[in-house]
């Protein structure tokens, strides 16, 4: 008989610190890891969340610095926004998709569609700042960094999840989702593969690292918990290099865009 019996951990760092412009997220997660009585282990996912990424990236803007143009001035008002903000949310997109009183829905730069191009304000910035908290230029690039730091500073072969909490078409709330992957797929295609009964899987395509992610996001709350990254352990899976890209449909195929 096979044992399909399998068990996931997820580990919620609790000791990482308020994070700014160039620290060095390998080294403060790996004291994290030492203060929780663990070590990384090959296989082992960490999972970070996007805010934390960003404002080491010096990715934090002062609002008072950015001139809103007219286009930024109209959507403002149509979507009952801060021109500033609006200009953000602009210069972060390729593509307005929809616009209405308290929302304004765009294509990203990286290539997701979001409301607000992510632009962050919860959580950032010291009280009486009016400040917004973008998203990494490239995230998979990010991913790719703090993986190969980790894997050389520990020697245990881990993959590396950056996430953020997203809406969804047609669905109320968010869920985190996965925005930079390294070491570990994107999007696993399960197509040929056999069900039960052994009928061949034809167009099974797993979100993967959106299914870690959110996991993850469970465990680092959305409000005032301060756990920013989680250790995920006990996913069977060979690695591979895989990108959030990856998860993104193509626009000629998104019926909902």
């Amino acid at each position: 008989m096979t044992d399909r019996s399998a068990a996931l951990s997820l580990i919620a760092l609790a000791q990482i610190p308020m994070v700014s412009e160039g620290d060095d997220l390998p080294s403060l997660i790996l004291a994290a890891v030492e203060m929780e009585g663990l070590r990384l282990q090959d296989g082992d996912i960490v999972a970070i969340a996007q805010k934390i990424i960003s404002k080491a990236e010096g990715r934090l803007v002062d609002l008072a610095t950015v001139a809103p143009s007219d286009r930024a001035c109209e959507l403002a008002d149509a979507a009952d926004k801060d021109p500033h903000l609006m200009q953000l949310i602009l210069s972060e997109s390729s593509e307005v998709l929809r616009v209405r009183k308290g929302a304004i829905i765009v294509r990203h730069n990286i290539g997701i569609v979001l409301a607000n191009a992510g632009i962050d304000q919860s959580n950032v910035g010291e009280p009486g700042q009016n400040v917004a908290l973008l998203l990494p230029v490239d995230p998979d690039a990010s991913a790719r960094r703090i993986r190969a730091a980790l894997n050389e500073r520990t020697g245990a072969d881990v993959g590396v999840l950056i996430i953020d909490s997203l809406g969804r078409a047609w669905r109320n709330g968010t869920i985190g989702t996965a925005i930079g992957v390294a070491g570990m797929p994107g999007l696993l295609d399960l197509r040929g593969r056999p069900d039960l009964h052994g009928r061949r899987l034809e167009t099974t395509e797993l979100g993967f690292a959106d299914e870690v992610a959110a996991a993850a996001s469970l465990m680092m709350g959305q409000a005032d918990e301060g756990r920013p990254v989680v250790v995920v352990r006990g996913l069977a899976l060979a690695r591979r290099e895989g990108h959030a890209a990856d998860l993104i449909r193509p626009k000629h195929m998104d019926l909902f865009t």
